[in-house]
């Protein structure tokens, strides 16, 4: 049921140990059944929950790039089981339930397909993108137009450093606040090293320490001309770091297996030892 007709449905707890049958009313029956009688899962919030849904998102990302089959389905499942967390607790306070949920879904997708949907023709992926953000501008202006004023970058959604940055850049962007060229971007990288560099070059720990605040600002607009010079080329500022947390992880792993197949472990050796193994780890990496 939907809200529209005022019957918001809150799943039934399933009874015995359940089975795994692959079905969405089932998997709700065990959230019910969890918030009945797990005294961890019955003292959440959706409040308390949202550093979970964050984190399992983050950890989808990662299998996805780890390409593990198992890993992915495993991740996905997690990040269902947030989406029917909170659509039970939602449902418990009577404000809506996994029907609402979807049903809305359902609208939206169709509302921003009119290409699929109606007789609209768009001829690539470009032109979709297009009629996209116009869609979702219209439905700006209602909402707005029912009291929810917004100015311009507060569309940016909520996501890492790294994703907001990158957001926050393209709609200044499309207002025409952006350099014409990849150019201008790399010279105010520069710029930004630069500074950070004044702040930490003939300083003493003690003074870097005392002066850590400015330091941290100054560190930020490096991080964030950086995003720009991804944007610029149109790369995922966030993809482009999730892959080299990966690589990281992938080297320093072969370090650990190359040391544990002499005896030893990672405590046990020291930096020379592991930078030979890193550059070994690179040449493996290129030879495989």
């Amino acid at each position: 049921m939907s809200i529209s007709d005022n019957k918001i449905t809150v799943p039934k707890p399933v009874q015995g140990t359940p089975d795994a049958t692959g079905q969405l009313d089932d998997l709700l029956a065990l959230m019910a059944r969890l918030r009945a009688d797990c005294p961890w899962d019955k003292k959440q919030t959706n409040h308390s929950l949202i550093p979970y849904a964050i984190e399992e998102a983050y950890e989808l990302g990662e299998a996805v790039q780890s390409e593990d089959d198992e890993d992915i389905k495993g991740e996905l499942g997690d990040v269902l089981l947030q989406v029917v967390f909170h659509c039970q607790m939602y449902a418990e306070q009577g404000r809506f339930d996994m029907s609402d949920v979807i049903t809305t879904l359902q609208e939206k997708l169709v509302r921003r397909h009119p290409h699929v949907f109606e007789a609209e023709t768009l001829k690539d992926d470009a032109a979709v993108k297009v009629r996209w953000d116009e869609i979702k501008l219209e439905e700006q202006q209602a909402s707005e137009a029912r009291g929810k004023s917004k100015r311009r970058l507060d569309q940016v959604k909520a996501g890492s450093a790294l994703m907001q940055a990158q957001d926050v850049q393209k709609q200044a962007s499309k207002l025409g606040f952006d350099w014409e060229g990849i150019a201008g971007a790399v010279d105010k990288l520069d710029e930004e090293i630069a500074e950070l560099k004044h702040e930490l070059t003939d300083k003493s720990t003690a003074e870097v320490k005392a002066n850590i605040r400015e330091v941290e600002k100054e560190l930020g607009d490096c991080m964030f001309a950086l995003v720009n010079v991804a944007r610029k080329l149109n790369l995922d500022a966030e993809v482009a770091t999730l892959t080299c947390v990966h690589k990281f992880k992938s080297r320093f792993g072969y370090i650990e297996t190359q040391l544990a197949a002499t005896g030893k472990r990672i405590e046990d050796s020291d930096i020379t030892e592991m930078d030979a193994l890193w550059e070994a780890a690179k040449q493996h990496e290129r030879s495989s």
